[in-house]
């Protein structure tokens, strides 16, 4: 492929909700799924969020479990993947801990004004933090546009971790290979609540649809894995 084969990956309840409207982060999985996700950030070379997500999370973004990070130094690889965050603006803090942890650095994609922006919050870093480039991703930034970048530094599997906005945007791309969905077993019910994915044409439609290649329940959660044409021949 001519771009990272690329990986998105939610959980959500019933209702399609990925939080739910309150200031607290809403638990929608449990302990086997999030080792499931640690597993599958391992084997990934880079991750990816929006600029909402890091807002509103602060993530770090970061493989977990000791033996995991072992295993990718054993292999050659940093113990942690690259992150990527997508932001229009580029109204971003320098002081989050996506750009402050993990020894293999940061891309903001961006474009535009935000281009500027993003230089500008994070001119003047310590020298001690790890690396974070500012790459010209479209303006406004495109899925196209990150993974060109992304295939241009080497990324090979790329996993997409959120928003609504980010998923909306490869989705509606036609730029995902796999989909892999944690649903709870409840429902939010919130109106404000934020949703997996935002209105849109999306490619995957009923004369072109996914292909499920994957459902089992991980205690309460349905795990649902979804695959793009042959992409499950290239996972």
């Amino acid at each position: 492929m001519d771009r990272p084969y690329t990986i998105l990956s939610c959980a959500m309840s019933i209702d399609g909700r990925i939080d739910d409207a309150g200031p607290d982060r809403l638990r929608l999985s449990n302990d086997a799924d999030f080792a499931e996700i640690d597993a599958l950030r391992a084997e990934c070379d880079a991750i990816l969020v929006g600029a909402g997500t890091l807002r509103a999370d602060n993530p770090r973004l970061l493989v977990r479990s000791p033996e995991l990070r072992n295993r990718r130094r054993a292999e050659g690889r940093p113990e942690n993947l690259l992150k990527c965050v997508v932001t229009r603006s580029g109204d971003l803090d320098p002081a989050a801990r996506f750009f402050t942890t993990g020894e293999a650095g940061a891309v903001v994609h961006t474009g535009g004004a935000g281009l500027r922006n993003a230089r500008r919050a994070l001119a003047g870093r310590p020298a001690d933090l790890p690396p974070v480039d500012v790459a010209d991703a479209g303006d406004p930034p495109t899925a196209k546009g990150v993974l060109t970048d992304l295939a241009g530094r080497g990324v090979g599997r790329l996993l997409v971790e959120g928003g609504g906005h980010i998923h909306t945007m490869f989705l509606t791309e036609g730029l995902v290979d796999e989909l892999r969905l944690a649903v709870a077993p409840f429902f939010v019910g919130e109106e404000d609540a934020p949703r997996f994915v935002l209105p849109g044409p999306f490619a995957f439609t009923p004369s072109s649809p996914l292909r499920l290649a994957e459902a089992r329940a991980l205690g309460d959660v349905a795990v649902l894995r979804y695959v793009a044409g042959r992409a499950g021949d290239r996972a």
